[in-house]
This record gives structure tokens, C-alpha cells and sequence, in this order.
């Protein structure tokens, strides 16, 4: 079931493939277990949380974009927090891990793991999209001379 309008999707069905190989290559030990075995890190260890800046975080495995900061809000949580995802950046499927019902957030265009949606997020959507700041990188907009 999902609750959020994105789709479920099987791993080879992503435009952007890389063997198991090629993405430990790729990636950090740690952006490995979350992105591809769909880990946590521990909250409040990314930078990425505290970022404030204007401009787009992208998934680290990709590079494909996924939230505008100004999306981006302080949940309290430990994790980077944002209300709204860019248009067809990021797809959904669920999650019964661990004993529990949750919402998964994967990149639409690699499939990595990036965090969990929760319905209780600010307005206007009501969503909290909880985000793994290792999972994604930032590039801050460049400012006119």
C-alpha cells in the first residue's frame, strides 16, 4: 500500500543501474549501507542536517535531484526533514521492518534507500519526508554578482 502517490518499483526498473560492484566502488562504506542495504545513520551525525543555505540536495548515488532547501524544515528529529520532494524525484514503497508499518522513500531514478515519509509533517502537504543526510549531497545556488 502507499499512501503518498509514488510507486512501487523493482530495482531493474530504474534508469540509473550499477552492478553491486560498481556501487561500492561509487560510494562510501556508509553511503553504501544506507543507500543499497537500507541503513540508518545515527541522527544527528550528517552536516546535511544542519544545512541552512539556498539550493538542492541530490542523492549521492546519483546525482539526480530530490529537494529544494526551502522545502527543507527543523523536525527535531536528528535527520535532514523536508515537506515536498521535486516532481517525480523520488518514488515510495512500504516498509514492515522491524515490527513496523512505515512508508520507504527511494531515489526514482537509482533506487537507493533514502529515509521514511511520515503524515506528520508541517503544512501544506502534512509530510515529514525524513531523510539519511549521507544518502544525499548539496549544492548551494550560486549567488549574482
Amino acid at each position: 500500500m502507499d499512501m503518498f502517490g509514488g510507486g512501487k518499483a523493482k530495482t531493474e526498473d530504474f534508469p540509473f543501474k550499477l552492478t553491486d560492484a560498481e556501487w561500492r566502488a561509487k560510494l562510501t562504506p556508509e553511503q553504501y549501507q544506507v543507500l543499497r542495504g537500507h541503513g540508518t545513520e545515527r541522527p544527528g551525525s550528517c552536516a546535511l542536517n544542519y544545512e541552512k543555505r539556498a539550493g538542492t540536495f541530490s542523492c549521492a548515488g546519483c546525482a539526480n535531484p530530490l529537494f529544494k532547501a526551502g522545502t527543507k524544515f527543523e523536525s527535531g528529529t536528528g535527520w535532514p526533514s523536508f515537506d515536498q520532494p521535486l516532481e517525480g524525484a523520488v518514488e515510495t514503497t512500504e516498509d514492515n521492518s522491524y515490527g513496523m508499518r512505515r512508508v520507504e522513500v527511494h531515489c526514482a531514478n537509482c533506487g537507493g534507500h533514502l529515509g521514511h515519509v511520515f503524515p506528520d509533517g508541517p503544512p501544506p502537504s502534512g509530510l515529514r519526508y525524513c531523510m539519511n543526510g549521507v544518502a544525499m549531497d548539496f549544492e548551494p545556488e550560486e549567488k549574482a554578482a
